[in-house]
């Protein structure tokens, strides 16, 4: 096959956090004097709002839990805060994107509110680091929905047996890669997902910058 273009998933891919996440969403809570409020049922809540402007649904769907008056936007902004406070590039991999561009399209698709990731975009000084920046808060459907994988298409102008779509998620990036035609390629990492038997190749995630470019060649 002959590889056109290149997606990415963001968090856990290319950004990564200095601290864990149920840290963050501790310290979020606090800041916002909310209870203590539940990793697991954030990861839930949020699957259900991958088309949010804001993450502010998902923290009413926690706070519902409690007797709490805490208001969710305000513990969506702390939140919102907190995470751009600790997330930090891969190492090497804004060189390595731009080396990438002058071979292929290369766009990100990445499930989440609008706003929250677009801040994090922003943070990280990458509203330009793409030729296609997809959010899903801004589409009709998150990953692993072939639509979501079909707007990253249209956006790149590529084929999906010519595109790569690299990920760690093993739902959401390989097999909702995998079922919507793209050749999906792995991250790992110590605290991650294990192997997906899904994934054309998988990669450690510290490799990911100096390998990625022989993989493709070799696709």
């Amino acid at each position: 096959m002959t590889i056109t273009a290149v997606g990415f998933d963001l968090d856990e891919t290319l950004a990564v956090p200095k601290r864990d996440r149920a840290t963050i969403l501790a310290d979020a809570a606090e800041r916002a004097d909310a209870p203590p409020l539940s990793r697991e049922a954030y990861l839930e809540s949020h699957a259900r709002n991958l088309t949010r402007e804001t993450r502010t649904p998902i923290f009413a769907d926690l706070l519902a839990e409690h007797d709490s008056d805490t208001d969710p936007r305000s513990v969506a902004n702390a939140y919102r805060h907190e995470i751009a406070d600790a997330l930090v590039p891969l190492s090497g991999v804004e060189p390595f994107l731009e080396r990438l561009r002058e071979r292929y399209r290369v766009g990100l698709l990445t499930n989440g509110p609008r706003v929250a990731q677009r801040d994090k975009l922003t943070t990280l000084g990458w509203t330009d680091a793409f030729d296609a920046a997809l959010v899903t808060g801004e589409l009709d459907a998150g990953k692993p929905d072939p639509a979501a994988f079909a707007a990253l298409l249209d956006a790149l102008g590529s084929e999906a047996s010519e595109t790569v779509y690299i990920g760690d998620d093993v739902d959401a990036d390989i097999a909702g890669a995998a079922d919507a035609g793209l050749v999906p390629i792995q991250v790992l990492y110590d605290s991650g997902p294990g192997p997906s038997p899904r994934a054309a190749v998988q990669l450690p995630r510290e490799e990911l910058v100096s390998r990625l470019p022989t993989v493709l060649d070799d696709l």
